[in-house]
C-alpha cells in the first residue's frame, strides 16, 4: 500500500496556476477559484496558486551579467522555485487593450528555463472577446520560451455575468471546457515530463 501511494504521488502532475491580473477590484479570484476547484477534484494533478498580487516580482532588470537590485532576489525566491518545480502551467488572464497585463509579462520575462518543454493552458476572461486576444499574444511569447501551449482554452465573455453569487458558472459548458483543457494539459504534461527525464531539454 505504501508503494502504491508513493507511485501515485510520483505520478501526480504539479500545475502552477499563474494569476496575471493585479488590478484593484479584479475579477481574477473568482475565475481562479473556479479553476482550482476543477484541479482539486482531479486525482492526477495538484495545484500551486501563484498570484502576482501576493508574490510581486521586481520590475527593474539588471544589465546582462549585472547584479540584482537589493530585495530582488527575495522576491524571485518566492516564485522561481515554484515555476521550476511545475510540470505544467495554467495562466489566468484578463485582456487589457487587446493584450495581457504588464505584471504577467514581467513574470514571464524574469524566467526562461522554467518554461522549457512544459505545457501551458489558458483561462481568460473579459468583455465581448473574453480575453482571447490576450491568449493569442501569450502563445507567441511562450513559444519563444520553448513552452507548448494547449489548443483548447476556457474563455469567459462578459465575465461578471458568467458566475452566480457562489462563484459557479451559469453555463454548464464552462465546466465541460475546463475539463477538456485540463485533460489535454495532463496528456502533454505527462508526456513532456517523461521526455525531459529521458533526455534533458536542449534550449
Amino acid at each position: 500500500m505504501a508503494t502504491e501511494s508513493a507511485d501515485i504521488a510520483e505520478k501526480g502532475l504539479r500545475v502552477a496556476v499563474v494569476v496575471g491580473s493585479t488590478r484593484s477590484g479584479r475579477f481574477a479570484p473568482v475565475v481562479a477559484d473556479w479553476l482550482l476547484g476543477h484541479l482539486g477534484a482531479r486525482g492526477d494533478m495538484t495545484a500551486d496558486l501563484i498570484d502576482l498580487v501576493e508574490t510581486p516580482l521586481p520590475t527593474t532588470f539588471p544589465s546582462f551579467g549585472g547584479e540584482l537590485e537589493p530585495g530582488a532576489a527575495e522576491l524571485l525566491a518566492a516564485v522561481t522555485p515554484r515555476l521550476e518545480a511545475a510540470d505544467a502551467f495554467v495562466v489566468v488572464t484578463p485582456e487589457y487593450n487587446h493584450s495581457f497585463p504588464a505584471p504577467l509579462k514581467n513574470a514571464i520575462d524574469w524566467h526562461n528555463s522554467q518554461w522549457h518543454g512544459k505545457p501551458v493552458g489558458f483561462v481568460s476572461y473579459g468583455g465581448l472577446s473574453g480575453g482571447l486576444r490576450a491568449v493569442e499574444q501569450l502563445r507567441v511569447v511562450l513559444a519563444e520560451l520553448n513552452a507548448m501551449t494547449i489548443r483548447n482554452t476556457v474563455s469567459f465573455h462578459g465575465a461578471a455575468q458568467c458566475f452566480d453569487a457562489d462563484g459557479k458558472p451559469l453555463d454548464p459548458a464552462a465546466d465541460a471546457a475546463g475539463k477538456t483543457m485540463l485533460d489535454q494539459l495532463a496528456w502533454w504534461a505527462e508526456a513532456l515530463r517523461d521526455a525531459r527525464r529521458l533526455r534533458p531539454f536542449a534550449a
